[in-house]
């Protein structure tokens, strides 16, 4: 199973993205689903997160700027990042709590980063 991720890209201040992961395999069940960032310099944290049943919990700074969207039957997230900021900049990196069909236990894993670049 890998995370497939698409998106991203370079847009002014103010400007939207989109970013999208799709868990791609052979899925059982999928837990959370979303996406941490490392920001140039900086550790990398988590900006959203979703669980199955639909809670969904954002950073404090992309409140009211990024929503989350899920798609159970797909086994995908997007990101939509709407008046974006320099501060923005970061690689994303999707990421998942998943079982493989035929697995024992659940996995974490990463899906490779997709740069978003904000230009002030």
């Amino acid at each position: 199973v890998q995370l497939q991720a698409s998106g991203g890209g370079s847009v002014q201040a103010g400007g939207s993205l989109k970013i999208s992961c799709a868990a791609v395999g052979s899925v059982l069940a999928v837990h959370t689903m979303g996406w941490y960032r490392q920001r140039p310099g900086k550790g990398r944290e988590r900006v959203a997160m979703s669980t199955h049943d639909g809670q969904i919990d954002l950073l404090d700074s992309v409140r009211g700027r990024f929503t989350l969207s899920r798609d159970n039957a797909r086994n995908t997230v997007e990101l939509m990042m709407d008046t974006l900021k320099p501060e923005d900049t970061a690689v994303y990196y999707c990421n998942s709590n998943l079982r493989q069909n035929g697995g024992s236990h659940w996995e974490n894993i990463w899906g490779q980063g997709t740069l978003v670049t904000v230009s002030s």
